[in-house]
C-alpha cells in the first residue's frame, strides 16, 4: 500500500536547471527567477518560541527572511538586521512578521561597523525588554579566480561582515541574555567542503564554526546555548550576486537530492535550536545540505 502522505525530498521544490543570471550584490529576491520559498504559505507555527525576543542578522531575504517568519509564527518578536539597499526586501519580511501577530522591528545599516552592531543589539533590547534569541546569519560572498585575484578592500569586506560583525553582536548580546537564552549562527557547507572559488568566504565559515564551539564552552555554564546550522546550496539572493551566472544551471545538483535547497527547508532547523526542545544542545552543527556530507 503507498502512504499517499510522504513527500519525495527530491521533487518537493523544482529540479529544473535556474537560468543564468546576475546581480550586483547584495542582491534583492524580486529579481531572482525563479522565486525562493521562505515558507511563506507552508510553514505553520505551534508557539514553541512564544514571548522569546529575537535579532536575525540578513533577516531580509533568504534564510533569514524563512527564519523571521517561522520564529514570528512560533510566538517571537522579532528584529531583523539588513543593508539600506535591501529596504524592499526588508518590509516584504515585516509584513510576514505583522501578519503573524507581532510587530517587526526594522534595523538598517552595515554590520562592518562596531557602532552599528551594538547599536542592533541595544534597540533590540529596548524595542523587547530584553534579547533572548540572537542569530547570525548574514554573510558576503564572492566569486574568485583565484587566490591572486581576491581584492584586498572585498577580502577585508568579507572577513568584517562574516567573522568581526558575529564577535561584535555577541559581545554586545551576551551580557544581556539570561540562562535559557541562544546563539545561532549560519556556517555553510563551505566550512568543510571549501571551493577554492570561494576561499575566502571558506575561511570564514569554517572560523565560525571553531566560533560556535568555543562560545558554547564558555557559555554553557550560564545556561545559554550557542550552535550553528551548515546550509549547503540554498537557493538566495546571495547566489545570483556572487557572480558565477554560468554555474547556475548546475547549482545543487551535486547533491545527493539533486537539487538545491529552499529557504524554508531551513526554518525548521533554527526554530530546533533555539526551542526548549534542543535544551540539551549545545555547541552542535545541524547540517541542511541535501545530502553532502561534513
Amino acid at each position: 500500500m503507498i502512504n499517499d502522505q510522504l513527500i519525495d525530498p527530491t521533487t518537493k521544490h523544482t529540479t529544473d536547471p535556474f537560468p543564468r543570471q546576475e546581480q550586483a550584490p547584495p542582491g534583492l529576491t524580486e529579481r531572482m527567477a525563479p522565486q525562493p520559498d521562505h515558507g511563506e504559505q507552508s510553514y505553520r507555527g505551534n508557539r514553541r518560541l512564544e514571548g522569546r525576543r529575537a535579532l536575525i542578522t540578513g533577516g531580509d531575504s533568504g534564510i533569514g527572511r524563512a527564519v523571521a517568519i517561522a520564529f514570528a509564527r512560533e510566538g517571537a518578536n522579532v528584529a531583523i538586521a539588513y543593508l539600506p539597499s535591501e529596504q524592499v526586501d526588508a518590509e516584504e519580511t515585516a509584513q510576514w512578521i505583522s501578519d503573524a501577530g507581532t510587530d517587526p522591528l526594522l534595523l538598517p545599516g552595515d554590520l562592518r561597523s562596531e557602532q552599528h552592531c551594538k547599536d542592533l543589539v541595544a534597540h533590540t533590547e529596548q524595542a523587547f525588554g530584553g534579547l533572548d534569541l540572537l542569530v547570525l546569519n548574514a554573510a558576503h560572498q564572492r566569486n574568485r579566480g583565484g587566490i591572486d585575484e581576491i581584492p584586498t578592500d572585498d577580502f577585508e569586506h568579507v572577513v568584517r561582515v562574516n567573522l568581526f560583525a558575529p564577535v561584535f553582536l555577541a559581545r554586545a548580546a551576551v551580557p544581556l541574555m539570561e540562562a535559557g537564552s541562544s546563539i545561532i549562527t549560519t556556517t555553510s557547507i563551505q566550512g568543510f567542503d571549501p571551493s577554492n572559488e570561494l576561499v575566502d568566504y571558506a575561511m570564514t565559515k569554517a572560523a565560525l564554526v571553531a566560533f560556535t564551539k568555543a562560545l558554547a564552552e564558555e557559555l554553557g555554564p550560564r545556561g545559554i546555548r550557542v550552535n550553528a546550522v551548515a546550509p549547503g546550496p540554498i537557493w538566495t539572493p546571495l547566489i545570483p550576486a556572487t557572480g558565477w551566472p554560468d554555474h547556475l544551471p548546475e547549482f545543487g545538483r551535486n547533491t545527493p537530492l539533486g537539487r538545491a535547497g529552499q529557504p524554508a527547508e531551513l526554518a525548521g532547523a533554527y526554530v530546533y535550536l533555539a526551542s526548549d526542545d534542543a535544551s540539551y544542545v549545545s555547541g552542535a552543527v545541524l547540517p541542511v545540505t541535501g545530502g553532502r556530507g561534513l
